[in-house]
């Protein structure tokens, strides 16, 4: 049974290796460029959601205060 689980694992690593080998990896322009926009992205979301936050905390704050 212990065999069976070695070739199971020895299997599923050539597999994997096999499929790494067909993988079409993106330049180093390719992945700058991609690298920039998501953290430009995650920044003005981050902003943006920041913004929202404040928003609703003032309001509550004048809910509150009535």
């Amino acid at each position: 049974m212990n065999n069976m689980k070695e070739n199971t694992f020895t299997n599923y690593v050539k597999t994997s290796l096999e499929e790494l080998t067909k993988v079409t990896w993106p330049t180093k322009n390719q992945a700058v460029k991609l690298t920039v926009i998501t953290l430009a992205f995650c920044a003005f979301f981050g902003v943006f959601l920041g913004l929202i936050d404040l928003a609703y905390n003032e309001l509550f704050k004048l809910v509150i205060n009535l």
